[in-house]
C-alpha cells in the first residue's frame, strides 16, 4: 500500500519504508495511531536536547549496563534497518573507549549524543514502541543516524583509530 504524504512517497507493508527517489532527510513516525513523516531536523533537535541532559552520573550508569545492552543489541532483527546493530555496537565502543580514556579525541558533544542514542535504543518504548512489527525500530534508527550524521567527521576519525572502515558503519538505516 502506498501513501503520498507531504510530497514524499512512503511504502508501507512488506516493502521497506523509504522516501521517493531523490528525497531524503525524513524519518517515519507513528504517533497516537497516525502515521506521518517527520523532517530529520526534528530528530536532530530531539537528540541534541537529550544529549544536553547527559551528566557524568548518567554516563557512569550507562557504562555499568553497557555490556548487557551490547548483548541485547545483537538480538535485534530488523530487516528494514539492517545497519542498526552495527551502528549501535560502534557507538557503544566509542562511548566505552572515550569514557575509559582509551580514546581522547571524541568531542563531548558527540560522546553525549552517542550516550543518548544508546539509552534511547535500549528503551523498549520510544516515539514508536519496539513491539510494533516492522516499524518498532524506526525511531531508534533515526536517532542513531542523527548522531552519526551530525558527528560524521569525528566518528570517521574514531573508526580509523580502531582500524574500522567508516563506510562499513554507514549512516544508512
Amino acid at each position: 500500500m502506498e501513501f503520498v504524504i507531504e510530497d514524499l512517497l512512503l511504502v508501507i507493508g512488506n516493502g521497506p519504508c523509504r522516501p521517493a527517489a531523490g528525497r531524503k532527510n525524513f524519518s517515519f513516525v507513528l504517533l497516537g495511531g497516525w502515521a506521518r513523516l517527520r523532517p530529520m531536523a526534528e530528530i536532530v533537535d530531539f537528540v541534541n536536547r537529550g544529549a544536553a541532559a547527559i551528566s557524568p552520573a548518567i554516563v557512569e550508569k550507562v557504562l555499568r549496563h553497557l555490556p548487557q545492552w551490547k548483548l541485547e543489541f545483537t538480538q535485534i532483527y530488523e530487516p528494514l534497518f539492517p545497519h542498526l546493530v552495527d551502528q549501535l555496537e560502534f557507538l557503544a565502543d566509542a562511548v566505552e573507549d572515550t569514557a575509559e580514556g582509551a580514546y581522547k579525541d571524541l568531542p563531548y558533544k558527540a560522546f553525549a549524543q552517542a550516550v543518548f542514542a544508546l539509552i534511547y535504543a535500549h528503551k523498549k518504548v520510544g516515539i514508536i514502541p519496539d513491539s510494533i512489527l516492522n516499524l518498532g525500530r524506526a525511531d531508534d534508527s533515526s536517532v542513531v543516524r542523527a548522531v552519526l550524521i551530525q558527528n560524521e567527521k569525528d566518528f570517521a576519525i574514531f573508526a580509523a583509530s580502531q582500524d574500522l572502515e567508516w563506510s562499513q558503519i554507514t549512516s544508512q538505516p
